[in-house]
């Protein structure tokens, strides 16, 4: 199955619940993209030792996740793409959601 997730919260445990969901899926051998929006291109900075958005996003990405980010949101905050968190478009968005079986947001 398909999974698509958005993220829009800067909540480090709403951050890392949506993270860890993804990592299960992935587990059941579901195809996981997650598209961050809003407060939820901000998933590193919020990173704490209990909730460990950085890792989560790490072991999704070393699994064969995929994270795709807004690119207004990341500029409207000062800060650069990453790997971890790389510059798209709402038309990225729009696909992640098109060909998905089921999407989930956060």
């Amino acid at each position: 199955m398909k999974i698509g997730i958005i993220i829009s919260s800067n909540d480090a445990e709403t951050s890392w619940n949506a993270l860890r969901y993804a990592n299960f899926c992935i587990g059941q051998k579901d195809e996981v993209k997650i598209f961050l929006i809003g407060k939820g291109v901000e998933y590193q900075r919020i990173s704490t030792e209990k909730f460990n958005t950085a890792l989560q996003a790490e072991k999704l990405l070393q699994s064969g996740g995929k994270i795709l980010a807004c690119g207004t949101c990341i500029e409207s905050r000062n800060q650069e793409g990453t790997q971890m968190c790389p510059i798209n478009t709402m038309k990225d968005m729009y696909e992640i959601i098109k060909e998905s079986d089921k999407v989930v947001t956060f």
